[in-house]
């Protein structure tokens, strides 16, 4: 007879945040936010809370439901992070050689304007409720307490300004993602 294993992981709830679970809908609220996330697709995990601490476990996980415990535990772990040591800051450089680039921010977009001298502006999708964008000189910095929607946000930007058919040598116009915080704490930078 095969015998049975069972992966489970705990993770602990700091003083001064609340989590509840309801249907594998995971809420965490601290002093910096509230952040909500849906666990529903991994229907192999279970999920539970016990006093402050959360469980999760796996009965007889193959690989991808053995690395999905693992990812789980890491998003509820930043969902954790940010509500309380929060908010996820990405600063990115504005860099141009050619045409002056000017970036502005309307509502849920960012307008990448003169890009490589284009005539229409490019535009960014911004990802998340409270993701916010500031644009200081050739700076632009983005902030929230969910680190999905700072990593989304940024990526969409830089996306936006990636150059076709042009060699990479001689055009290296674009926005580029050069630090990352959580909270004051730099957690990574570009090495140069």
């Amino acid at each position: 007879m095969v015998s049975e294993t069972i992966i489970t992981k705990e993770i602990e709830i700091p003083q001064g945040v609340q989590l509840t679970l309801d249907n594998k809908i995971v809420k965490v609220s601290g002093p910096k936010g509230e952040l909500n996330r849906d666990f529903s697709h991994a229907r192999a995990l279970k999920l539970s809370k016990d006093n402050n601490k959360v469980n999760l476990s796996v009965k007889n996980p193959r690989k991808k439901t053995k690395s999905l415990i693992f990812t789980i535990k890491s998003h509820i772990e930043n969902m954790i992070k940010g509500v309380t040591t929060g908010p996820y800051m990405v600063k990115m450089k504005v860099v141009y050689a050619h045409f002056p680039i000017s970036v502005k921010v309307k509502e849920d977009k960012v307008l990448i304007e003169n890009f490589l001298g284009e005539r229409s502006p490019r535009i960014a999708k911004i990802y998340g409720e409270n993701t916010t964008v500031e644009v200081e000189k050739d700076d632009v910095i983005v902030k929230s307490n969910d680190i999905e929607a700072v990593g989304q946000t940024a990526a969409n930007i830089q996306k936006v300004t990636k150059i076709k058919d042009k060699d990479p040598r001689t055009f290296q116009d674009g926005i580029f993602k050069y630090q990352k915080f959580l909270g004051d704490k730099l957690i990574w930078k570009l090495k140069f």
